[in-house]
């Protein structure tokens, strides 16, 4: 897990660096791409660093890529324990996978499945999903979005679909899902910690196509 400085931020919209209890609001990034270093920590790290400078949160964008733990997501071990507790102490996660057959990747599901029930209750979850073709652009909505809720999450945004071919365009694809997002996610920022999913989680979304993998 490697843990770098948000960008500066200059003019943020939404001032929300402290939670409503007065906690210091903390953004994790997980990524479940097989491939350390992926075009998908990229695009997520890209999502992250946006959201938290118009969000108005200081400090740094953990990231927890799961390719760095390897064959450890299925037995435990060095690095996984603290991973998960980065993950449910989140004030606001991007999780981010490429799309395999469909879905999510085997690993993130692994990796997910070693959290307790509720186990990102009060966790603002973004879902981001890389695709090679338009068709799967859905997949954050139908597949990644519901395994988040089911942990807990609140999902207070619409899925992100990132299509490869538009990977030059990433920063404008994510700027225009923050202009419709931004709101919704300093609401969610803001609120009590509480579990539960927002009634966004479960009202259909569209997903808007952007570019990585």
């Amino acid at each position: 897990m490697t843990i770098e400085q948000n960008p500066s931020r200059q003019n943020p919209s939404h001032q929300t660096d402290r939670t409503s209890e007065g906690h210091p609001a903390r953004v994790v990034v997980l990524v479940g791409n097989p491939r350390a270093g992926s075009r998908t920590l990229a695009v997520a790290r890209l999502v992250a660093e946006r959201s938290a400078s118009r969000l108005g949160i200081d400090g740094a964008v953990e990231t927890i890529d799961l390719a760095t733990l390897g064959g450890r997501v299925l037995t435990g071990g060095e690095g996984v324990d603290d991973a998960l507790r980065t993950l449910g102490e989140a004030t606001l996660t991007v999780v981010a996978t490429p799309v395999y057959k469909g879905s999510y990747t085997g690993l993130l599901k692994a990796f997910l499945d070693r959290l307790p029930a509720g186990g990102l209750a009060g966790v603002a979850a973004v879902p981001v999903v890389v695709s090679a073709a338009p068709h799967h652009a859905a997949a954050g909505e139908r597949h990644l979005a519901p395994l988040l809720a089911e942990l807990g999450a609140t999902l207070p945004a619409r899925p992100l679909s990132v299509l490869e071919s538009e990977i030059p365009h990433a920063d404008q694809v994510v700027r225009r899902w923050l202009d419709e997002s931004v709101g919704h996610l300093a609401r969610a920022v803001h609120a009590p910690r509480a579990g539960g999913v927002s009634s966004d989680a479960v009202t259909p979304h569209v997903v808007l196509a952007g570019g990585a993998r």
